[in-house]
Parts: C-alpha cells; sequence; structure tokens
C-alpha cells in the first residue's frame, strides 16, 4: 500500500512539471491517471482490496466537496439572463439524455435488466465532465460563450441528474421492501428533505460567513476550511433527518455562493487547486480498483451501446434541447459530443452499488466504469483537433450568436470545475 501511494506522489509530481506541456496535447489528466492505476494494479504494489476501501472514502469526500463548489460557483442571477444554452442543455437535455438512453438499451439489455435498472444505468450515464475535455474549455479560440455553456452545464447536470439516479435505485432496491420500508415514502424523503437541509446550510452558513468577514474575525484561509467543513455538515445533518446528503451538499453549495457572492474566493480557487489533486486521486484509484475488473466484462455488446450512449443517445439529445435557439449546427454538435462521462458517473456508480441487489450493482458498475475510461480516451484524444475545428467554423462566420460578448464575472469567479 505505502509504496504505491509513493509512487503515485512521485507520478504526481512528475505530471505537474510538465502539465502545461501536456494541456495542449491529446493527452489530459485523467487518462494519464486512470492509464497509471492500471499500471499499479499490474504490479500489485496496492492490493486492489485496500485500493477499493480508500476509494469509498475518496469517493464520498470528493463528490460531496465537488458538488458543493461546483454549485457554489453559479451565478444564479446571471444563469437565468446569459446561459440560455447550458440552461436549455441542463432543463430539456438532460432528461431527454436519460429517456433516449433508456429507450435506446432497452432493446438490448432487456433479458438482463429490469426497466427500473435500464433507467438506473442511463441516469448514471447522463452526468458530463468538463476536466475530460480540458483542451476544449481552456482553448480561447473557442468562443467564450461555448466555452462558458460546457463548463456551466458539467457544473450543475451531475446535481440535478442525481434526484433521479436515487429514485431509480430506490426502485430497483429489493432489500427496501424485505425490511418492510416503503420506498416511495424513502425516495421522496431523500429528495425533499435534502434540498431543505441544503438550502438551511448554506444559506445560514453563508450569512455567517459574511458578518464573520465585516466584523475582521476571519481570514481567506480559514473560511476556505470553514466552506469545506459546511459542505460536510450540510451531507451529514441531511442523513440524520433522513434526507440525501449529497443533494443536501450540492443546493448548500448553490445557496452558499449565492449569498457570499463572490465574497470567498476559496470556494473558486479549491477547484483548480486543491480539488484537482482530489480529482487526480480519484480517477488513480478508480484505475487501480475498478477498470481492471471491469475490463473482463467489457464484451462487444456492452461496448457498442457505450458507443450508442457517446455518439448518439447524448447528441441527439443536445440537438433537440438547443433545437429552436439560435446555435449553428456545428455549435449543436459539438457541445452534444463535448458531453465526456466522468468522475460523477464512475462515483454514483460506485456509491449506488450497496444499496441495491450486488449482482444488478456490480453489472451497473462495471458498465460505468467502461464508460469512462473509453469516454477519457475518446474525449481527451479528439478535444484538441475538434476546437481547432470548431474554431475555424465560427471564425468564417459573420457576426455569429456564438461570438457574442458575455458580461463580466465577478474577479473571485470562475465559472465549472471538475463533476
Amino acid at each position: 500500500m505505502t509504496m504505491g501511494l509513493l509512487f503515485l506522489a512521485i507520478f504526481t509530481v512528475s505530471y505537474t512539471l510538465v502539465a502545461k506541456k501536456l494541456s495542449a496535447t491529446i493527452i489530459t489528466a485523467p487518462m494519464l491517471f486512470l492509464g497509471f492505476g492500471v499500471l499499479i494494479a499490474s504490479t500489485e504494489l496496492m492490493p486492489a482490496h485496500e485500493a477499493k476501501e480508500l476509494l469509498h472514502v475518496v469517493a464520498e469526500l470528493a463528490l460531496i466537496i465537488l458538488l458543493f463548489l461546483d454549485a457554489a460557483q453559479i451565478d444564479l442571477r446571471a444563469l437565468k439572463t446569459h446561459y440560455a444554452w447550458p440552461m436549455r442543455m441542463l432543463l430539456i437535455g438532460l432528461p431527454l439524455s436519460i429517456l433516449f438512453g433508456t429507450l435506446f438499451f432497452w432493446p438490448f439489455l432487456s433479458g438482463q435488466l429490469s426497466l427500473v435498472a435500464i433507467a438506473l444505468l442511463a441516469a448514471i450515464l447522463a452526468p458530463t465532465d468538463a476536466a475530460l475535455g480540458q483542451a476544449v474549455v481552456t482553448n480561447t479560440a473557442v468562443p467564450e460563450r461555448v466555452r462558458r455553456g460546457l463548463t456551466v452545464e458539467s457544473g450543475l447536470n451531475d446535481g440535478l441528474a442525481l434526484p433521479a439516479i436515487l429514485l431509480f435505485a430506490s426502485l430497483a432496491a429489493e432489500a427496501m421492501e424485505k425490511d418492510g420500508q416503503n420506498w416511495l415514502l424513502f425516495g421522496a424523503l431523500q429528495i425533499l428533505l435534502g434540498p431543505l437541509v441544503g438550502a438551511f446550510c448554506g444559506h445560514v452558513g453563508g450569512l455567517m460567513f459574511l458578518a464573520a468577514k465585516r466584523r475582521k474575525m476571519t481570514s481567506q484561509h480559514i473560511e476556505g476550511i470553514g466552506a469545506i467543513a459546511l459542505a460536510c455538515a450540510a451531507y451529514l445533518l441531511a442523513g440524520e433527518v433522513g434526507g440525501n446528503g449529497f443533494i443536501a451538499a450540492f443546493v448548500a453549495g448553490l445557496f452558499f455562493g449565492n449569498t457570499v457572492k463572490g465574497e470567498c474566493p476559496f470556494i473558486y480557487e479549491f477547484t483548480e487547486d486543491e480539488g484537482q489533486m482530489l480529482t487526480w486521486g480519484a480517477f488513480f484509484l478508480i484505475g487501480l480498483a475498478l477498470v481492471p475488473e471491469a475490463v473482463q466484462h467489457l464484451d462487444l455488446q456492452t461496448l457498442g451501446l457505450i458507443l450508442l450512449s457517446l455518439f448518439v443517445v447524448r447528441p441527439l439529445a443536445i440537438w433537440i434541447s438547443l433545437s429552436g435557439s439560435e446555435a449553428l449546427p456545428q455549435t449543436r454538435l459539438f457541445f452534444g459530443w463535448f458531453g465526456p462521462r466522468g468522475l460523477a458517473t464512475a462515483l454514483f456508480a460506485l456509491l449506488i452499488v450497496e444499496r441495491i441487489d450486488p449482482d444488478l450493482g456490480e453489472t451497473i458498475l462495471n458498465f460505468a466504469i467502461n464508460t469512462v475510461w473509453i469516454s477519457a480516451i475518446l474525449h481527451g484524444v479528439s478535444a484538441v483537433p475538434a476546437a481547432r475545428w470548431y474554431a475555424g467554423v465560427i471564425a468564417g462566420r459573420r457576426d455569429p450568436a456564438e461570438a457574442a460578448d458575455m458580461p463580466a464575472m465577478r474577479p473571485e469567479q470562475k465559472l465549472g470545475g471538475p463533476s
């Protein structure tokens, strides 16, 4: 275990020394850390069972913090007035992705999974991760409106997909019925109480932060620690009252960020600093603990369905969601393709395994993990050339809507981040 962590530390140091050079290539951090995890798994320097135990802790902590921070970076007022495209993708495209995934998978998986289980799988595959396409969201040749649209969507869709995932997981969980619990009541409490607890913690916490800052009772670094503790508090309190902690963390971040209104720079800086390390560590552990086993369950049908999800399900859903908007056809295709499945998909799959039938959970987990590593390769490799092609398309147009000026963001705020 120690030697495995030592090699991870050395690998991380090495990557940071060349990260800027690599950012302009087809090689991404998730690809490298997933691959390094698979390499370490083959050496047995870190036993898989120990890595799985560590992954559960890292996965849960990463999801709590990243849900909170992603939501905290969203300006609700700007979202309503200046982000019509990501709002369409979130409110129309995301549900359509789940619906299309369920419909397209049903003919192939109906003999193995129930309709509810297929819907659960489709919901887990719906969230996206802009971190897998950093060459796109950081490429200034791509219009800022498009880059912001991708980061806003990826920052919010994991939190918005979570209620659907929990609902389908509760429907699929036979254990709940055996325990005499009413699944409908359980699901309703999870989805309703979580947001209430999150809203309370986020708003009250934000007011307390502002009061402390006005009285100069805190400092930027200390309040950053407090923000992370607030996310964990929302998660734990929701669990105590019967709500879902992950939804609570997401809503708490949303209310906190819009209460402090940029007065806590840490929540924007963490995502690009300490948050990156947390994300890299999670990808490494996924590669180490989950990818080798998942690959053993990758057959031609599963591969075909994964490619169907990546090339058809999301692109079709996004195309329809942007119909009637001023987005060019090339923009709809661009948005549709750059929806890589990343950390949220892997963590959601990992966390629902224990809530449902073990065999069903393992099937869904292996499918999700195979989707993540395949997406990491395909979206990572295509990011640079696709961004170059798309930038050329927009440059050849006269006054396209994609090139419209966007309102200045608050100095401390940086929209988006890993999800």
